[in-house]
């Protein structure tokens, strides 16, 4: 079977793709895993460490060939607040229940769930149902290779 132990970050990679690999955002979130490509292309996905691939990214083949990350779209909420410090603190409700969300163009989407649209709804916020692609924002500790958080007493 292709492996595939390496990943090129959206807008590191300029040849053409080979295939493209449409996943949600929890099919995008993996580690090791054998997937098939919208064409047929089987390989096994083979990383140092779990990563959450995002749209755009290329998944690079043991032959060289690459494989383009589309996001497939999802059932989402699509959360709006009358201005910007009503949004913030909109945002500050969401991140405060640690729910994964994409801000973008004014409104924030998150993983549809009816008890935090009606939480939301009572705060005031514009709540819709939307499919849309889910890239959500990486956390505070995203970039800590040991997980978990750092506080620097080692």
């Amino acid at each position: 079977m292709i492996e595939a132990g390496e990943i090129r970050e959206r807008g590191r990679w300029q040849e053409p793709a080979a295939d493209t690999i449409t996943l949600d955002e929890a099919q995008r979130h993996r580690r090791r895993m054998a997937m098939v490509s919208d064409g047929g292309i089987a390989f096994l996905l083979d990383l140092a460490e779990a990563r959450l691939l995002r749209e755009g990214d290329a998944i690079v083949l043991s032959d060289g060939r690459l494989v383009e990350v589309k996001a497939k779209p999802e059932p989402l909420l699509s959360v709006a607040g009358r201005d910007a410090d009503h949004l913030l603190q909109i945002a500050w409700q969401i991140g405060n229940r640690h729910l994964p969300c994409q801000i973008r163009d004014g409104r924030i989407l998150l993983r549809r769930d009816h008890v935090i649209a009606d939480m939301l709804r009572g705060l005031g916020a514009e709540v819709r149902d939307v499919e849309a692609a889910f890239d959500p924002l990486g956390g505070a500790y995203a970039g800590n290779p040991h997980g978990g958080h750092h506080h620097g007493h080692d």
